[in-house]
Formats: C-alpha cells, structure tokens, sequence
C-alpha cells in the first residue's frame, strides 16, 4: 500500500515539499542573521580592520637597509606591516586604508625586477613612467586591476601597490623619497 501512495505523489508534490524546506531554511538563517543582501560591490568596515602602528614599526624594523618612514595623512589608518625574504634580499611592507582604499608601500635591497616579481605576482614589462618632485617612478602592472610604482634610490628600491587612487599614489611616493 506505501508503494502506492508514492506513485500517486507528482512533480507538484515534490516541488510544495521543497518550497516548505526552502522556507524552513530562509526563518532559521534570517533568525540567526547568518546570511545578508548586499547589492553592488563588496564593502568594508575601515573600523573593523586591524589597526597597525605602522611608523613605530618602520622605526624598529631590521633591514639591511635605510628603512624610510613615510609621514601619510592623517586619514589614512595604519593596516599592515610585515617583513620577508625576497631571494637574496629583505622586503619591508607597510600598508594604510585610505579613506576610500588601500595602499602599500615595499622597501628592499632586491633587484627592481626581483621586487616587482615579489609583491606583484608578474613578469610583465613597465607600462610607464611618472615624476614625483624629481623622482622617476616606473610602473608596472599589477594584481587584480592595481598598478605598482616602483624606484631605485641606490641601497633601496621602493614599490607602491594597492587600489588607491593616482593622488594616494602620488602622496605616498612624495613622502616615501622625501
């Protein structure tokens, strides 16, 4: 007799029970808030993110190199500081939220290109140049749609990744060579 009450349940039925099961689902995550609705592109808290002392970190950093220690807006909030072996040379990272992005600057005694292979993930050729009070700045395509500007300054190279905009960029490379 149960084999035949199954053969009598349709498409009709299946689709009623799995509507109830969807519905059961919806309460329990709108109940715990487990799940959101966010239209558009992702958006982040800057109050959230880790704050980092980042000029007390430059201060202290161990490098076989003069460490600069940039002197950024004061909008912009600290994120990001890490240090680490790029082949034969170090790299000092230290990165800020902008009011409405993120930037990072990477200082190391590598070679330009060993830098750029480091904190962009490619080999690609520059794309061009921009002067910044006197300081020749050559670009490079970077991850996701970032760009990277990168200098030589004898003993230290600086690279300037991130999704800021152009007038961070400069802001960031102005007081990096200054």
């Amino acid at each position: 007799m149960a084999a035949a009450n199954r053969l009598t349940h349709g498409p009709r039925d299946m689709l009623l029970s799995l509507l109830a099961l969807l519905l059961i689902i919806g309460a329990i995550l709108v109940a715990n808030r487990a799940c959101s609705f966010s239209p558009g592109a992702p958006q982040s808290d800057p109050a959230t993110a880790p704050k980092v002392d980042v000029a007390a970190g430059l201060r202290r950093a161990d490098a076989p190199f003069t460490v600069r220690n940039p002197s950024v807006p004061i909008t912009w909030q600290g994120n990001s500081l890490s240090s680490a072996p790029i082949d034969t040379a170090r790299v000092i990272r230290s990165g800020w939220l902008t009011p409405t992005n993120y930037i990072q600057l990477s200082q190391s005694n590598g070679s330009i290109m060993d830098l750029v292979a480091a904190e962009t993930g490619s080999s690609s050729g520059a794309t061009g140049t921009v002067d910044i009070a006197g300081v020749q700045w050559t670009i490079f395509p970077a991850r996701r749609s970032e760009q990277a500007w990168v200098t030589d300054l004898g003993p230290s190279r600086l690279l300037i990744t991130g999704d800021a905009p152009d007038p961070d960029f400069r802001t960031l490379a102005s007081a990096a060579t200054h």
